[in-house]
C-alpha cells in the first residue's frame, strides 16, 4: 500500500519523534534504576552527546555517498531499536555505556536524513501540489509531547521498562515507515558523489547561504542554552509552582507546533526566508532580555510562545534556504552539518551558562540576547532566496 506523500512523511515523523518523546526525558531516571551514581549517569549522557555530534554528520555524509537515504535511515532506526532492547539485559556499567553509545550513534543521523528526504520533496512541489514540510515537522513535535505524556502514565519510579519497549516499538515503526515515503529518485535521480567527504564538506561551506544558515542557527538555537538548563531552577527559586511551570513549558511546545503547522509556512509564503530569520532573531533578543529581568508569571506567559519563532520559524527558514541552494546529492550531509553546528554551540553555551548563572543568576540570559542580536545582520544578508547551487561535486 502506498500512502499519499505528505501522509507517509507524517507517519514517519510521528513514529520517529514519538520514540524520542518516550525516552529522552527519562534516560537519566532509567540509568538511576540500574544503580548508577550521578557521576556515572552524567558520564553516559555526556558521552552520548559527543557520540551524536560525531556520528550525525558522518553517517549523513556517508548516506550521500551511498545514494540511498531511505535504506540508511531504516537501518539506523532498526539498529537503535535493537540497542534499546539490549538495555533491558545490560547491567554492568561498562555494558550500559557501550549499548547507550551504540544507540546514540544509530540515532544521531536519523533526523538529518529524514529532513533531507522531506525537504528535497518539499522543494518546490509534490505531484503538482504544495508539500507542507511545516505540517510534517509540527506533527513530529506533537508526537514528541504525546509520547512523553503517555509513557509517563505507564512507568513507575522503580520500573522504567515501558520506556524501553515503547522506544523500540516506535523506532521499528519508523524503520518500516521509510518504505512508505516516496524516494527522491522517483523525481530527480540522486547522483552518487565520487569525491571524498572532506571535499564535499569544503564545497558546501563555499555556498554563502549555507554558511549563513550554520552561523545564524548556531547563534539563535545556542541562545536557548541558559533557558533549557536553568529556567526551571530560576522559576522554582522564585516561588513558581510546578503546575504553573508545566503550563509555561507547554506554552512553548504548543507555540512550536502552531508555528510549524500554520504560522511559519504563511510567514515564509508572504515574506520569505530572510524576514522569517530576522523575526526569529528579534524574538530571541526580546525573549531573553525579558527573561533576564523578571520572573513574573504574566511576563513569562507572554514570552514563552516566542519559542515558536526562535526555534520553529527559524528551522523552517533554514530548511527553505537549504532546499533552495543545496544539491540533492549532498543534502543529507548538509543536514548533518546543520545539526552539528547548533549541537556544538548548544553544548558549549550550556557549559558556559553554568558559570554565568552561578555568578549572575537571571542576568545570565542577557548574553543569550546578545547572541541573537549578533545573528541579525547575518540573517538579513545571508537568508536570501536567490539560487546559488553548488557545482557538481
Amino acid at each position: 500500500m502506498r500512502l499519499p506523500g505528505p501522509i507517509a512523511y507524517i507517519v514517519l515523523y510521528i513514529a520517529l519523534y514519538a520514540a524520542f518523546g518516550v525516552a529522552s526525558p527519562f534516560w537519566p531516571k532509567f540509568f538511576e534504576t540500574r544503580a548508577l551514581a550521578p557521576e556515572q549517569i552524567g558520564l553516559i549522557l555526556s558521552l552520548g552527546l559527543l557520540t551524536r555530534l560525531i556520528f550525525g554528520p558522518l553517517v549523513a555524509i556517508l548516506a550521500d555517498q551511498f545514494g540511498s537515504w531511505r535504506l540508511v535511515l531504516a537501518s539506523c532506526a532498526a539498529s537503535a531499536a535493537a540497542a534499546a532492547l539490549a538495555l533491558i539485559w545490560a547491567r554492568p556499567f561498562w555494558l550500559l555505556v557501550l549499548v547507550a553509545l551504540m544507540q546514540a550513534a544509530a540515532l544521531a543521523p536519523t533526523t538529518s536524513i529524514a529532513d533531507a528526504l522531506a525537504v528535497s520533496i518539499a522543494s518546490p512541489r509534490m505531484a503538482g501540489r504544495p508539500f507542507g514540510y511545516g505540517w510534517v515537522r509540527g506533527s513530529a513535535s506533537a508526537a514528541f509531547v504525546a509520547g512523553t505524556l503517555i509513557v509517563g502514565q505507564l512507568i513507575r519510579p522503580d520500573d522504567l521498562t515501558p520506556v524501553i519497549w515503547m522506544n523500540a516499538a516506535f523506532l521499528i515503526a519508523a524503520s518500516g515507515a521509510t518504505g512508505l515515503v516516496p524516494g527522491v529518485t522517483n523525481r530527480i535521480p540522486l547522483q552518487r558523489s565520487h569525491s571524498s567527504p572532506l571535499v564535499e564538506v569544503k564545497a558546501l561551506f563555499r555556498i554563502p547561504q549555507f554558511r549563513s544558515v550554520i552561523l545564524v542557527s548556531s547563534l539563535v538555537y545556542g541562545s536557548h542554552a541558559t533557558h533549557d538548563a536553568f529556567a526551571v531552577i530560576r522559576w522554582s527559586d522564585a516561588g513558581i509552582s510546578a503546575s504553573v511551570i508545566s503550563v509555561l513549558w507547554s506554552e512553548a511546545v504548543l507555540a512550536e507546533v502552531l508555528v510549524f503547522s500554520l504560522v511559519g509556512p504563511a510567514v515564509l509564503d508572504q515574506f520569505g526566508a530572510r524576514w522569517a530569520a530576522v523575526l526569529a532573531a528579534v524574538a530571541g533578543l526580546l525573549r531573553w532580555t525579558v527573561a533576564s529581568q523578571t520572573t513574573s508569571v504574566l511576563a513569562l506567559s507572554l514570552i514563552q510562545p516566542l519559542h515558536g519563532l526562535t526555534f520553529a520559524l527559524l528551522h523552517l527558514a533554514c530548511m527553505h534556504i537549504m532546499a533552495d541552494v543545496i544539491p540533492r546529492s549532498v543534502a543529507a550531509g548538509a543536514q548533518g552539518l546543520y545539526a552539528l553546528g547548533s549541537g556544538l554551540a548548544t553544548a558549549a553555551l550550556t557549559l558556559l551558562s553554568g558559570s554565568l548563572y552561578a555568578s549572575y543568576s537571571g542576568a545570565a540570559f542577557l548574553p543569550m540576547a546578545i547572541l541573537c542580536a549578533v545573528a541579525l545582520p547575518f540573517a538579513w544578508t545571508g537568508f536570501n532566496d536567490r539560487k546559488a547551487r553548488l557545482e557538481a561535486i
